[in-house]
């Protein structure tokens, strides 16, 4: 009975030895094949084409975001419903201007799906501080200065 166990122990490990030394290729392909990422290579390309589609430069970012909520948080998680609410948008469909910095933008990130995010540009420049009352953003989301006309010197008149 020992001899049996002896001859079949002896037996196993040569075949276990020959089976580590042989690579199944079945396995191979099987395991490449769950294993290998199904993200396409296009997703990684360049993308400087959509910096003109969106109006936006690589070289010089815009400085602030117009973020407007367009989603309703109702049957949201409630960690996007604290977002919200952080960021100032309880109420939707009213903009909220928020700089452009990497702390807003992760923070952004968890509200994509329920915000518009939008440039701000500035195409007469930054207002002074005394033009800040008088600033309005149209609906381009362009920050418009309505400039007030200034009195004229009277020595300018008179000569």
């Amino acid at each position: 009975m020992s001899g049996l166990c002896r001859s079949l122990s002896s037996s196993s490990a040569k075949v276990l030895t020959e089976a580590t030394l042989s690579p199944c290729p079945w396995f191979v392909s099987v395991r490449s094949k769950f294993s290998k990422a199904k993200i396409p290579k296009e997703l990684f390309a360049e993308r400087s084409q959509e910096h003109e589609k969106y109006g936006g430069d690589p070289d010089q970012p815009h400085k602030l975001h117009i973020v407007t909520r367009v989603r309703s948080v109702m049957r949201r998680p409630y960690w996007e419903k604290e977002m919200v609410k952080h960021l100032g948008l309880q109420k939707s469909h009213v903009p909220v201007i928020h700089k452009n910095t990497p702390a807003v933008n992760h923070q952004l990130k968890f509200v994509k799906h329920l915000v518009r995010i939008e440039p701000l540009r500035t195409p007469y420049g930054l207002p002074a501080e005394q033009d800040m009352a008088d600033t309005y953003i149209n609906t381009k989301g362009e920050l418009i200065v309505r400039r007030l006309l200034q009195p004229v010197d009277p020595k300018a008149i008179e000569s």
